[in-house]
């Protein structure tokens, strides 16, 4: 996968990837991905591989979303994964259809990955929840979000905050929730 070391630009931790993956486990499968701040794509990409049915991936760097394509074309997944320029604050309002280009009944469960840069809990902190809020609210049943952090941010913020399994892996502070 490409990544050029660009500082704008914060993939989570290999480790940190592999364990969040070991604990979503086989329910990856068949989902539908929506990796807001995707940077590289690393999550989004990393779920097709594991059997989700779709990724789209957001980013509003330039660059970013480039990096982006040309891993989608690398990785050969292009009829699988599309990605969406421009701010996650702005295109999460889009309907499940107009992001997975498909019928809502077929868009069951959403896997979503927020991964932002960690500021964005500091200094637009209120934003941040909406988003997360809004996104658990319209999620189909079953649906799983992985939320990353770092120790500035308190997860009981979180919608159904008594749900939300988090896990410490210094820098990050990582999130899951299962929408029954």
């Amino acid at each position: 996968m490409f990544y050029d070391g660009n500082p704008r630009i914060r993939p989570m931790k290999d480790r940190i990837r592999e364990a969040v993956f070991d604990i979503l486990g086989s329910a990856v499968e068949g989902t539908y991905v929506l990796d807001l701040f995707a940077g590289t794509g690393a999550l989004g990409l990393e779920a097709l591989s594991r059997g989700a049915a779709q990724a789209v991936f957001i980013e509003v760097y330039r660059p970013a979303a480039e990096l982006v394509r040309q891993n989608i074309a690398l990785l050969g997944v292009q009829n699988k994964a599309r990605v969406k320029e421009g701010d996650v604050f702005k295109i999460v309002g889009f309907t499940p259809a107009a992001l997975f280009g498909a019928a809502q009944d077929q868009i069951s469960p959403w896997l979503v990955f927020c991964s932002p840069p960690y500021e964005f809990y500091v200094k637009r902190c209120s934003e941040m929840l909406s988003l997360i809020s809004t996104l658990v609210q319209r999620a189909p049943k079953e649906s799983i979000f992985v939320v990353e952090a770092d120790m500035r941010f308190d997860f009981r913020q979180l919608p159904k905050p008594d749900a939300w399994n988090a896990r410490t892996y210094r820098p990050a502070r990582i999130g899951i929730f299962h929408k029954p």
